[in-house]
């Protein structure tokens, strides 16, 4: 059965870095599209970011670029969020995602096929 597992949420001053962690496993997702989402109390899931099969990021969304950054480990099955100069806006939930047939996301409307049960992420002033 696919799953995946978020890590590496918490409660950090503004300013401060976290990092995400989203280890996949029950089939092969090294040969897909990632990308993370997050969701704020109130308002829709936004895409966050998303990363190819072979690390090209095709996406960051506007608030985060500079700041954030994806990477990924097929090997380890394991995709990254790295989270510097956070922002209380940057508060949410944050879930990692994978697509079930594409290597690359080009669209950021993409919506995946298989999602995380999601890390929460606290800024504080």
């Amino acid at each position: 059965q696919e799953q995946l597992v978020e890590s590496g949420g918490g409660l950090v001053q503004a300013g401060g870095s976290l990092r995400l962690s989203c280890e996949a496993s029950g089939r092969t997702f090294s040969t897909k599209a990632m990308g993370w989402f997050r969701q704020a109390p109130g308002k829709e899931r936004e895409l966050v970011g998303t990363i190819s099969w072979a690390s090209e990021v095709t996406y960051y969304a506007d608030s985060v670029k500079g700041r954030f950054t994806i990477s990924r480990n097929n090997a380890k099955n394991t995709v990254y969020l790295q989270m510097n100069s956070l922002k209380i806006e940057d508060t949410g939930v944050y879930y990692c995602a994978a697509d079930a047939t594409h290597g690359t996301i080009w669209s950021k409307s993409w919506w995946p096929t298989y999602w995380g049960q999601g890390t929460q992420v606290t800024v504080s002033s």
